[in-house]
């Protein structure tokens, strides 16, 4: 990349049901801890990059939510924009900061995000994520997705009774298609949710730091086969913020340089698989599209990654990523979990901070929380959970569906 943009400062909130407290004071708490990591006061911040999405379905704030926002934190006459790319709305306001600062329009940008999603009326909190489609074909999206799952028996008493979004449905109906394609097990997404919550014991921010083993994972209540609830993210609040400089701009702030994290790459591609076909090309998959991109910016192939971040919505979403990402062969990642490959002490490990299924995900905060994670771990910081001598971090985030694929992957590349 030809201009070298740096992380100087990453803060977030310990994610969570925080019923008590206003996006306000989330905010407030982000913003404090990132700006006081990159050694930096509020007057150094030139344009800032707000993602936010539940803010006008939950709260009414239809418009301008970052400007609402920022100004009660003190951050007032900077220019804002405010980005909602579904869950990858955190990584594409990062992206777009980056690229205003290539383009010389600042030397230092504020990305940050906050979300509330516990609410008292928590079928409207679900009801929200229908939006993350073509809401006019909603119907026919959910047949055509869960279709990619016929053929697969399902066990009797499988299925839970209680509401669930439609988007558990189409990732259960994913994880059968794998189950068929590639010989992938219920017990090795299993395998992936029991090593999440085994690296979440160790994330203070984490909503969930309770240890599960594979066959607790198994064993837990159903949401709709072969997912259980603990391979699943819960509804989560909290926010994340980065300050992202160039050069020049870390030359002004007081931080430690030899604490920032390099930005190798950041890409973005959105889907294009609206048939069955398409969607069993697996080299033209928005996720491999993305990660080209981005190995190919900064000249790291999969091979150099040390430490990943992928954005496992359920189980079988980090099953799906790591594939894509070329970190293993199609029908790789199952295995790879199973035999501890993915852990913390295996050949590589991915999500290290407990991932979305333990962590938490608050959607627009999502992606921050990733970076959060990943910057930790390149500055040799994550304490118990530390993966030695990373060197090369990898982060993806994934938002919405459009045909038979998430509507929008963000894939960034990160070094020391």
């Amino acid at each position: 990349m030809s201009t070298p943009l740096y992380i100087a400062g990453v803060g977030m909130t310990p994610f969570g049901r925080h019923i008590e407290r206003s996006l306000q004071s989330l905010g407030e708490e982000a913003l404090s801890a990132a700006l006081r990591d990159a050694g930096a006061e509020i007057c150094d911040i030139q344009q800032i990059f707000y993602g936010g999405v539940t803010q006008g379905p939950l709260q009414g704030q239809n418009a301008v939510p970052g400007e609402i926002l920022v100004g009660k934190l003190g951050l007032r006459g900077i220019p804002v924009w405010n980005i909602e790319n579904a869950c990858a709305s955190g990584t594409s306001a990062f992206q777009l900061a980056a690229q205003s600062l290539r383009a010389g329009a600042c030397d230092v940008a504020l990305v940050i995000a906050a979300e509330k999603m516990n609410i008292a009326d928590k079928a409207r909190a679900l009801a929200m994520f229908e939006g993350g489609w073509d809401v006019l074909e909603g119907e026919k999206n959910a047949a055509m997705l869960i279709a990619l799952g016929d053929g697969v028996t399902v066990p009797e008493g499988s299925e839970s009774t209680r509401p669930y979004s439609k988007f558990m449905a189409i990732y259960a109906a994913k994880c059968r298609y794998w189950m068929k394609t590639f010989g992938t097990t219920q017990r090795q997404i299993a395998a992936v949710a029991a090593k999440n919550h085994m690296h979440s014991v160790h994330n203070l921010l984490s909503q969930y730091r309770q240890p599960f083993t594979i066959e607790e994972v198994l064993a837990a209540a159903p949401i709709t086969y072969p997912l259980t609830i603990p391979m699943c993210a819960p509804v989560t609040d909290g926010a994340a913020a980065v300050v992202l400089c160039t050069e020049a701009g870390l030359k002004r702030l007081n931080g430690s340089r030899t604490r920032a994290i390099r930005v190798a790459a950041t890409a973005l591609a959105t889907a294009r698989a609206y048939t069955e076909a398409e969607f069993l090309a697996y080299d033209q998959a928005v996720c491999r599209r993305a990660a080209n991109q981005a190995y190919e910016q900064a000249g790291i192939g999969p091979e150099d990654v040390s430490v990943v971040e992928v954005h496992d919505a359920t189980a079988m979403g980090e099953v799906m990523a790591v594939e894509y990402l070329g970190l293993v062969p199609m029908g790789g990642a199952g295995p790879a979990a199973e035999a501890g490959d993915l852990s913390i002490g295996g050949r590589l490990p991915v999500n290290t901070s407990g991932g979305l299924e333990c962590k938490g995900h608050p959607i627009g905060a999502t992606g921050l929380g990733q970076i959060h994670e990943l910057v930790t771990q390149l500055r040799g910081e994550a304490g118990l959970r530390q993966v030695q001598g990373a060197r090369v971090a990898l982060q993806e985030n994934g938002g919405g569906m459009a045909g038979y694929e998430e509507a929008v992957v963000a894939v960034n590349l990160f070094t020391r």
